[in-house]
């Protein structure tokens, strides 16, 4: 081991004290350039990092220039910054332009503009919400709300059921201690909204539609739905419940609540209707909702093939077939029909319904693929239309270089060929459709 000198112990200490000293320095300046001013926060490649560590709750604007849809968002982002900045915790709105910071937008996974995400602690959360500034206020308060609320008495309920808005479920725990669920509020604080509270009426029982305690009541505001759990309260029984009921009975699917399947492992019952507004479909969708109460294990979805032509389409329904049509859908790239439950008459449709659940649990199906785009096209909105574009200038040149380098002796072409190719031609005008709407 070789010893040092009083000198050599010197000249050690000295580099430390410099290194330590610039650390401070540099940790300094990179805090000494965020301020909670109000202002929305324009990053780059050199601070991103930086502040998403340097703020508690940051929400990050993933935008292109030439974007449309992101210079419609940019007034509402600045009309929200300043309300935001007064929370406390505050909550500070920044952008970057995910066009030129490419690695930045690739490490995140930005695939369409504008795409916004909320940093919770450094912890990402693409961010669905609405996005008028005085909607967007209320729904990132969530976020820095208690994760279980106290409440103690019938009007701090209503009060608290009406501040939270529609955006999320809301859980009441009636006879409830917050330990017995605060862990499902840190769990799922980003999906709901929990509280507890001691003290009920009779005219809060009668108001959220249960007859004894304890209880927890999960209320959905858009759908006008409670469920209502009696327990066991045991971890597995009372985490299903709060897991099932993050969705309504019976889910309109459109772009938007698409993304709210990402997450459930459960098969999609999905009815496929010609027109969701009518009143026939109305009254349909409400014996979905009675069969849905009874079949947690599966998620229970409907559609317009007015409303979302091409996702129906997937499934092969169009204007010639016969609605509405039933299938129960994997979430990813496979669906089942049931034998002699193809479609639905218009007498007795509650019957039918349950005819379909029973021969889809017996096994008598038939299984498909997802035509058309795939769920992950219309899930993540995978491609912006200029990648499409470069994807298939990319696939032309392969195509060209394949064949300069193959000789083959020309052919007079066959009705097979034609075909395949009016099927490739096909799919990339879908896809092009398919990408270009999503960019919203």
């Amino acid at each position: 081991m070789v010893g040092l000198n009083g000198s050599s112990v010197f000249s050690v200490m000295l580099v430390l004290m410099v290194v330590s000293a610039q650390s401070i320095l540099t940790e300094s300046n990179d805090n000494n350039q965020f301020a909670i001013d109000g202002k929305v926060i324009e990053l780059d490649d050199s601070n991103f990092d930086s502040a998403i560590s340097f703020f508690d709750y940051i929400l990050v604007d993933f935008y292109a220039p030439w974007c449309g849809h992101c210079k419609r968002l940019s007034p509402e982002l600045d009309k929200a910054a300043p309300i935001l900045a007064g929370f406390n915790p505050p909550v500070v709105i920044a952008k970057i332009n995910a066009d030129k910071y490419t690695r930045l937008a690739r490490k995140h996974e930005i695939d369409g503009f504008p795409t916004l995400k909320i940093f919770v602690h450094g912890v990402p959360t693409e961010y669905h919400g609405p996005r008028k500034a005085e909607l967007l206020v209320r729904f990132l308060k969530k976020f820095v709300a208690p994760d279980v609320a106290v409440l103690d008495s019938d009007s701090a309920v209503n009060d608290f059921v009406r501040a939270a808005g529609t955006d999320f479920p809301i859980y009441i725990g009636f006879g409830l201690n917050e330990s017995s669920i605060s862990s499902y509020g840190i769990k799922y604080k980003k999906k709901a909204w929990f509280s507890v509270t001691k003290d009920v009426s009779e005219d809060v029982m009668v108001t959220y539609d249960f007859d004894k305690i304890p209880a927890l009541v999960a209320v959905h505001p858009t759908y006008d739905e409670r469920s209502v759990f009696y327990g066991p309260f045991e971890d597995n029984f009372l985490e299903n419940f709060i897991k099932q009921s993050l969705l309504p009975l019976v889910l309109p699917i459109n772009y938007d609540t698409l993304k709210m399947l990402k997450e459930d492992e459960r098969k999609v019952v999905l009815t496929i209707l010609e027109d969701e507004d009518d009143e026939r479909s109305k009254q349909l969708v409400k014996l979905l909702k009675a069969a849905a109460s009874a079949n947690h294990d599966l998620v229970f979805g409907y559609v317009g093939l007015k409303q979302f032509e091409d996702f129906a389409d997937t499934f092969g329904a169009n204007k010639k077939t016969k609605l509405p049509k039933m299938i129960v859908w994997d979430g990813k790239e496979e669906y089942y029909t049931v034998f002699g439950s193809e479609s639905l008459e218009e007498e007795d449709q509650g019957t039918q319904i349950m005819k379909f659940l029973e021969g889809y649990r017996e096994g008598n199906v038939i299984a498909s693929r997802v035509g058309g785009p795939t769920l992950l096209g219309y899930i993540h909105s995978l491609l912006g239309i200029r990648s499409v574009y470069i994807v298939i200038c990319l696939a032309a040149v392969l195509m060209l270089i394949r064949t300069l380098n193959t000789e083959e002796p020309l052919t007079v072409g066959t009705r097979d060929t034609a075909d395949n190719v009016d099927a490739s031609a096909s799919t990339i005008e879908s896809r092009v459709y398919q990408d270009g709407d999503k960019e919203d």
